[in-house]
């Protein structure tokens, strides 16, 4: 069933993380774990986003094989060494900020407070299976409302155990349902979950990456001037009464 209904969904997903979800060892400086999924249209993904990813890449390299990475940005590594350059920087920086702020695509995010997450449960959740909880929640709600039933989903693959672990978690979410969803809510939708090797260059996990440190930031530091996440904040989902694409936890 799945095969037949690649290539008719009217909308692709697509998934990035920051941070890591272990709760053994736990980062002071980066206690958060955060998924970013970012919707599209298929439609616009085809005639707005692609064109604009990869204009935006020729305008800087020879080629649009270059994989825009949050971390190699902030630290002028690897490609992105370009940007030592003062002036460089500033305009690729300009340039991506009026990016995403004109790509048309809608945000859900989840941050998961590790620390506080350990402070208040004897048995913790992983981090990683609350936040795929989470999305998906409101991911459903969202299908539902617009009339949809097939929602592809596209991961950054990282590495065999660790897709299998999140494929297997994904499964018995979707079969089982939640506290607030019920399996039959989740059965009556098709998401084709894909996992993909970062040298492919998918523009949909690169427009996520590039929402889910700022969004990481201002989860642990919200009072702190943030002009990354002011500019994706405005694409959060919308769901209407109490269903936001933003939730943080606990």
């Amino acid at each position: 069933m799945i095969g037949k209904e690649q290539g008719k969904s009217e909308y692709i997903a697509f998934l990035d993380e920051c941070g890591d979800h272990s709760l053994t060892k736990i980062d002071r400086d980066f206690p958060v774990f955060v998924l970013s999924l970012v919707l599209v249209k298929r439609s616009e993904y085809v005639e707005t986003v692609l064109p604009k990813i990869n204009a935006i890449k020729l305008r800087y390299w020879d080629h649009e094989g270059v994989n825009l990475h949050s971390r190699d940005i902030r630290k002028a590594d690897g490609p992105f060494r370009i940007l030592q350059n003062s002036d460089h920087r500033r305009q690729f920086m300009d340039e991506i900020s009026e990016l995403m702020k004109s790509l048309p695509y809608e945000l859900f995010v989840v941050g998961i407070h590790k620390s506080r997450l350990c402070q208040q449960y004897v048995h913790a959740a992983n981090p990683y299976e609350l936040a795929i909880m989470f999305v998906m929640e409101r991911l459903v709600y969202c299908m539902e409302q617009r009339g949809q039933t097939c929602l592809p989903l596209i991961a950054e693959a990282r590495g065999k155990n660790e897709d299998n672990e999140l494929k297997a978690v994904f499964y018995d979410l979707t079969s089982h349902g939640t506290r607030y969803v019920g399996k039959e809510r989740f059965q009556s939708f098709i998401f084709p979950l894909q996992f993909h090797d970062k040298r492919k260059n998918i523009a949909g996990i690169q427009l996520a990456d590039l929402c889910a440190y700022p969004s990481a930031r201002q989860m642990l530091k919200p009072d702190q001037a943030n002009r990354a996440y002011d500019i994706v904040k405005q694409h959060i989902y919308k769901g209407g009464g109490n269903v936001s694409g933003w939730k943080e936890f606990p």
